[in-house]
């Protein structure tokens, strides 16, 4: 069951690397970007789409650390009173076994 989603996965990477080399291919053409307070320099569109995917990415990223580190946060803490808990319960039933006699 494993290689069969290691093939699916590497399937599906071939074919979103195909597209994008048949993306940056047809789509050559120099363009200048105006960000409204500077223009840069000519560069293809291909080029300019990958590096605004890139920064979307990253800010993504950033945006979503906060949200990462409370979860994580959360997790630690609940994890942490799971395990009191166990404990307590484990100490209730020795205290049961031995008042049984």
């Amino acid at each position: 069951m494993r290689w069969l989603k290691g093939l699916l996965l590497a399937a599906i990477l071939l074919v979103v690397l195909l597209l994008g080399i048949l993306f940056a291919v047809n789509n050559q053409q120099a363009l200048p970007l105006n960000l409204i307070w500077v223009e840069l320099p000519p560069a293809s569109l291909s080029l300019w789409l990958l590096v605004a995917l890139a920064c979307g990415v990253l800010l993504g990223m950033l945006a979503m650390t906060g949200v990462y580190l409370r979860l994580r946060t959360l997790l630690t803490r609940a994890q942490r009173h799971n395990q009191q808990q166990r404990k307590e319960l484990d100490r209730l039933r020795i205290q049961e076994f031995k008042e049984i006699p």
